[in-house]
């Protein structure tokens, strides 16, 4: 095992559970981790739109939550026309 990949405050026993257990899942496995965790943090910053914006609809929120994600460079670039805060 690489101990450069582990966390200064993770001990290495915890480690080996950790990897056996990715191990074990395989990379499909991985992958649907991945995903979840990248819908729930869309969940999270759109709740935070919504918060900040009540009066936006859902496109956007989505636009607004595109942005958020994406960063301001890239969003504007993708959609030059369009004015949406985060």
């Amino acid at each position: 095992m690489d101990l450069s990949i582990v966390s200064g405050d993770t001990t290495l026993e915890a480690a080996r559970i950790r990897f056996s257990i990715l191990r074990k899942i395989g990379i499909t496995g991985r992958a649907s981790m991945a995903i979840e965790l990248s819908d729930g943090l869309r969940a999270i910053i759109e709740s935070g739109v919504r918060q900040r914006h009540p009066d936006y609809d859902d496109k956007m929120i989505r636009l607004a939550t595109l942005r958020i994600a994406i960063g301001e460079e890239l969003f504007n670039q993708s959609y030059p026309d369009i004015e949406v805060k985060g």
